[in-house]
């Protein structure tokens, strides 16, 4: 677990945990790419025709292309997410299909983007990947600063016992800490996925 002092704000937090993040070995990478899979797998996560929302893994991200390989192998419906080129940062997810339709965005991330792929919003998928920089026990998520999942997201706030899509913070363990400086707006995971475990922060709300 990193050492977070109360006082850290999230700038400086992200540049610890993007260098913890960076540090970890090829070998290890690879085990828990492998291990993410299992755990899905074991906890029922991916099912036939369940609507995935997913993400493409970036720099020193966790790899779920393993995961993204196996869910589409079960039959289940995977989503990439469409990160918008101005204005309304809520985002599109595109249904990936066999053709390929690959575009860069502005961060240099793959998109779907097939002009007859399906799309939808993230409220219309019934499971969301998501990529984080890191996580508490509360299941705070510290994001990459751009907002697009929160703005993605915000309407989970309307909401108290209704919930969709079962949002699930995908990480290295290393990647959690005492405290994630959280605002009004932050939505807290559902639950994360790591090497070492699949962990709820609310239980009740599948």
């Amino acid at each position: 677990m990193a050492n977070t002092p109360d006082q850290l704000n999230k700038a400086a937090l992200r540049r610890q945990l993007r260098t913890l993040r960076k540090a970890i070995g090829l070998t290890q990478r690879h085990a828990a790419s492998k291990t993410v899979v299992g755990l899905a797998l074991r906890h029922h996560l991916l099912a036939r025709g369940r609507r995935i929302g997913i993400y493409m893994p970036a720099k020193s991200e966790l790899d779920v292309l393993p995961l993204l390989n196996r869910a589409l192998a079960m039959r289940a419906r995977c989503f990439l997410p469409i990160v918008p080129r101005q204005g309304c940062k809520r985002m599109w997810f595109s249904q990936m299909g066999e053709r390929p339709a690959w575009v860069a965005n502005r961060y240099g991330i793959p998109e779907y983007r097939h002009p007859l792929a399906k799309r939808v919003r993230v409220q219309n998928l019934d499971l969301l990947f998501m990529p984080l920089l890191g996580f508490d026990a509360r299941g705070f998520r510290l994001g990459m600063g751009g907002g697009y999942y929160d703005a993605s997201l915000a309407y989970l706030k309307r909401f108290h016992h209704w919930r969709r899509p079962w949002v699930v913070g995908v990480a290295f363990s290393l990647q959690e800490v005492e405290q994630v400086p959280s605002d009004p707006w932050d939505i807290p995971l559902d639950a994360v996925l790591t090497e070492q475990g699949y962990r709820m922060f609310h239980a009740g709300r599948s």
